[in-house]
């Protein structure tokens, strides 16, 4: 069973950056895809950033492309995400995601999630 506990959220200026991490516990973090998912009130949870295994390759939505960047240190089982640029659009609870399977990661259906942590950005 992996636990996941994000921290780094708060209040940003527009044009701000956050940056988030996610630190895994209860498993061998290297074997994870690791994922990064917002979810705005009265909207869907929403894909942001995904990294696979060893980091060799990240993907992102298109809404955050270019301004978020996600990473990982596997040797001390976290997951980050550095979110530059922020937008009035961006505002959420971000959540923190976790699967051996990079698809279930991509289609937001990873078998872990962390509590979330909220990001808001002021005008």
């Amino acid at each position: 069973q992996v636990q996941l506990v994000e921290s780094g959220g708060g209040l940003a200026q527009a044009g701000g950056s956050l940056r988030l991490t996610c630190v895994a516990s209860g498993g061998t973090f290297s074997r994870y895809v690791m994922g990064w998912f917002r979810q705005a009130p009265g909207k869907e949870r929403e894909f942001v950033a995904a990294i696979t295994w060893s980091g060799g390759s990240t993907y992102y939505a298109d809404s955050v492309k270019g301004r978020f960047t996600i990473s990982r240190d596997n040797a001390k089982n976290t997951v980050a995400l550095q979110m530059n640029s922020l937008k009035q659009e961006d505002p959420a609870v971000y959540y923190c995601a976790a699967d051996s399977r990079l698809g279930a990661v991509l289609s937001g259906k990873a078998d872990y999630w962390g509590q979330g942590a909220q990001v808001t950005v002021s005008s």
